[in-house]
This record gives structure tokens, sequence and C-alpha cells, in this order.
């Protein structure tokens, strides 16, 4: 397999060069490409790898503008600190999205992916956006979201999310632990990222079903969602919408 990365830091390239060839020693990288200039000239002139490690952020841009510039027609693998990216990642061959740092197992878990594709598809004629559009419908959601917190950016489990709100036209999330975060997200971008885990019940709340204490009747034929952790705002539901929640909440 003839690999090709893209990636600005020079150790985390090498580090990620090494665990791929640890983890399939058939692995050749042809190519460690630093930038978005760089990556355009490489593919142009030279034939398409098999598959693509792509960091996002490079130097001189977004990795987006490679695959903006030149046909690729190479599957990608993203490996990224940033985990806004993703639904873009996935319309440009992304047939994963790594967060960093990445570990082997996620790197395993990655190449896995692709040689099981490679072998649903094999003697199929098809392209890598067919086979991105296969990975989007079928793609487990991230483990985590990343939120940020005074001068860091930390990673916080979708399972520990109570829900995420809408407060004066800015994104916050809570937690089990009643711990608030802002985020450089849209309602619909988080709805997008966590999953059928979570009900988008109006305009300014998404809830984790985990958080649910119960549903009860509200005025105007309203349901109102009472969560396990107390929150400071009434969380309620239209009679339009409620009986999608209660499906939802039943786990139909």
């Amino acid at each position: 397999m003839r690999v090709v990365i893209i990636e600005d830091e020079v150790l985390t390239a090498e580090d990620l060069k090494e665990s791929i060839q640890q983890l399939d020693n058939t692995v050749e990288v042809v190519a460690v490409l630093q930038s978005v200039r760089e990556a355009v000239a490489y593919f142009q002139r030279n034939d398409m790898p098999d598959l693509i490690f792509s960091d996002i952020q490079l130097g001189d841009g977004e990795s987006f503008d490679i695959y903006r510039t030149v046909e690729v027609t190479a599957p990608v693998i993203f490996c990224t600190a940033y985990d806004e990216y993703a639904l873009q990642a996935f319309k440009t061959n992304g047939i994963e999205y790594i967060l960093k740092p990445f570990t082997n197992a996620s790197i395993a878990d990655a190449i896995r992916k692709y040689n099981n594709l490679r072998r649903q598809f094999t003697g199929i004629a098809t392209s890598a956006n067919t086979i991105a559009e296969t990975v989007q419908q079928h793609t487990p959601k991230p483990a985590a979201i990343l939120v940020h917190y005074k001068d860091k950016i930390v990673p916080v489990r979708l399972e520990n999310i109570v829900l995420f709100y809408i407060e004066k036209e800015v994104l916050y999330l809570m937690t089990f632990d009643r711990q608030h975060y802002y985020l450089k997200k849209s309602l619909e971008e988080a709805e997008q990222l966590c999953g059928s885990d979570f009900f988008r019940v109006n305009r300014q709340f998404l809830v984790n079903r985990k958080a649910i204490k119960d549903a009860s009747h509200y005025v105007s034929r309203k349901l109102s969602v009472n969560l396990s952790v107390p929150f400071r705002e009434v969380i309620t539901i239209s009679k339009e919408k409620a009986p999608q929640f209660l499906a939802w909440l039943s786990g139909k």
C-alpha cells in the first residue's frame, strides 16, 4: 500500500510514519508533504497513492485547499487537533477522522477501516467520493468534543455531556458535574457530531438521552423535559415535536 502523509510538524509526521509502518510493514510512505503548495505540486506530478493521512491546519492554509485545487481520488484519513472540521472532512474523500494526539490504536482502527472498505469495493468501479459517502453512513461519532477553557483546549467526552444550549447566541455545553464550557460551533454542528444519543428538543437545546429523568405535561399541550442534573431553565418541546421526542426517548 502506497501512503502519502500531509503534516507540517516534522516530529508528528515522523511519529505517524513510524506508527503506520509498525502496524503494517507492507506500507510504503512515498511522500511526506508539509504545505498546501507542496501537496498541490506533488499530486499534479505524481501517481495517486492508495491512501492519504492528512492534517488540516497547515502553515499556508487548510488541507481542504489541496483537494479543491487538484483532483484527489485517494481516500483520506484526517488526523488533526480540531474536531470542528469533521463534517467537511467527510465531504472531502474522508473515511476517518482522528483527533490528536493519535495513538497506535486509533491509527490501527483507521487502517482497518480502509482495508475493510477496499475489500468491500474490490472489483467495483468506484471513486473515493463513493467510498466516503458510504463511510458517512456508518462512521461512529467521535467519543469527545473539544471545548475552549481559559487558554486551553479540553476534550469532553460526549457521554459526560448533559446538554448543549444557546445563550445570547453563543453555544455552551453542561456536563454531569455541572461544568459549563463555551464552544466555537453552531447547535446544528453539535447535533451532527453527537448523533442519535442526543435530541434537538427546540432551537435552543440539544439533550443527552442519559440525562433525561422524565417528561411531563406543560402548558399549551407542550412537554417539559426534566433532567437528572438541575438546569436553570425549563426545557420544553412543542406538541408537534413531542411524538418524535417520545419515540426517540423509548428507543424506537
